[in-house]
């Protein structure tokens, strides 16, 4: 029988959740609810308020009842806290990067390196072997089939805009109808969401301690995440925009699925399981 962990957070990631809560609540009230705040180009401003309300709706709210379970000891609450700071800092990056400059933007960097801090170190102390250990020996296939489903998808997704206009020598419609120099979208989902995924379903098949660790909580980061996806569509259907017919199913898709296998690998975990290991056990578990 597992024991319940009495060992809470550390506190500089307890207080700096607290700030990334703060903050964010100021960061999205602040985007809907100032009329013309955003600077951005029309043709933006759907997805950015679509973002600003998932984020304000679902991602605070799991935010501050994960950290609250995480710090008590539970492995669920944990795993939760991990992936919803993980779609944050993906949120935070991107507005960083790409929202045109406005009076919150040392809020959006503020909350860019909270969140990394947050993350890199909360991943540093997960314990991978007791993820494993509470998954036993059912099947990792629908995960890692999941993970691989979402490499080929937004591979797709995103290569069928670039590679068609690298080849003629323009520019995606994407990036040049905002004018923008380049998406910081592209960039994140090609150059670490998919990797991610890729590694993590490699990982998993091999049956690593480590696949358990990324797949549980890139699950819970793809299904906020792909929940902010769909209420910008919302909001930009109700813009006029148009949107692809295959992109409102395939980030539907994603999402009720990745919500679905989320719920079913945190059902696999008890409430006793312990969230955290001890340095000694580090090297150990990244060879397992």
């Amino acid at each position: 029988m597992v024991t319940v962990s009495r060992k809470p957070l550390p506190r500089p990631y307890v207080l700096a959740s607290l700030a990334t809560l703060a903050l964010t609540v100021v960061a999205t009230v602040v985007g809907l609810f100032v009329p013309e705040f955003y600077r951005d180009d029309p043709v933006l401003l759907p997805q950015v308020y679509g973002q600003d309300l998932l984020t304000l709706l679902v991602g605070v709210p799991t935010l501050a009842v994960s950290l609250y379970y995480a710090h008590r000891g539970s492995l669920r609450g944990y795993v939760v806290w991990l992936g919803v700071t993980g779609y944050l800092l993906y949120t935070y990056a991107s507005y960083a990067f790409m929202a045109a400059f406005n009076e919150l933007y040392l809020v959006y960097t503020t909350l860019l390196w909270l969140t990394l801090f947050t993350f890199v170190g909360g991943m540093v102390r997960l314990d991978a072997a007791a993820l494993k250990r509470e998954h036993g020996d059912a099947s990792v296939w629908p995960y890692v089939g999941f993970q691989l489903l979402v490499v080929l998808l937004v591979s797709l997704l995103w290569l069928s805009e670039i590679l068609p206009a690298t080849l003629a020598g323009t520019t995606p419609a994407s990036i040049a109808d905002p004018g923008l120099p380049t998406s910081v979208i592209y960039s994140l989902d090609l150059g670490v969401v998919v990797p991610a995924f890729a590694l993590a379903s490699y990982w998993l098949w091999q049956r690593r301690s480590w696949g358990y660790a990324f797949a549980a909580v890139l699950l819970v980061k793809i299904a906020t995440l792909g929940g902010a996806v769909l209420a910008m569509i919302v909001y930009m259907v109700r813009d006029g925009q148009t949107v692809a017919l295959p992109q409102i199913v395939i980030f539907a898709a994603l999402t009720l699925a990745g919500v679905g296998l989320m719920v079913r690998f945190l059902l696999t975990l008890s409430p006793g399981a312990e969230p955290t290991r001890s340095r000694s056990d580090a090297d150990s578990e990244f060879r397992a």
